[in-house]
């Protein structure tokens, strides 16, 4: 499995003043393999600036069980909110294989970063 994530500030939803700070991302899980994957569990680490953890297990994502088959792709977006201007996620996808095989796929981690961390250099 092949992953990449595309995080997006949300300026809109946003309340900087109110210490909440929101993003989108587009998460792309392609199959590079022979089998066809079922995601049936999610496990995401959530990191804003202060240190502060937040974890978010469930089943699927967004409210599907996607199965992906070979050379196929999934894509699909959903938000995270911290209480800080910065931060990062990194995560997994247990998976099954139309044989009964399981595999645990890595997220890589990403940057939340928006433009009122003032801690950042320029």
């Amino acid at each position: 499995m092949r992953i990449r994530v595309r995080p997006k500030f949300m300026y809109d939803e946003s309340e900087p003043a109110a210490g909440r700070f929101m993003w989108s991302y587009t998460v792309d899980v392609e199959n590079e393999s022979d089998h066809t994957w079922t995601i049936i569990r999610r496990h995401w680490e959530i990191v804003d600036a202060m240190g502060r953890l937040q974890e978010v297990d469930g089943e699927g994502v967004i409210g599907q069980t996607p199965t992906i088959g070979p050379g196929e792709r999934f894509s699909y977006t959903s938000g995270a909110p911290l209480s800080a201007p910065s931060g990062m996620m990194r995560g997994t996808y247990d998976l099954v294989d139309d044989e009964g095989g399981e595999l645990v796929a890595l997220i890589p981690a990403f940057s939340l970063d928006s433009p009122y961390d003032t801690s950042k250099p320029i």
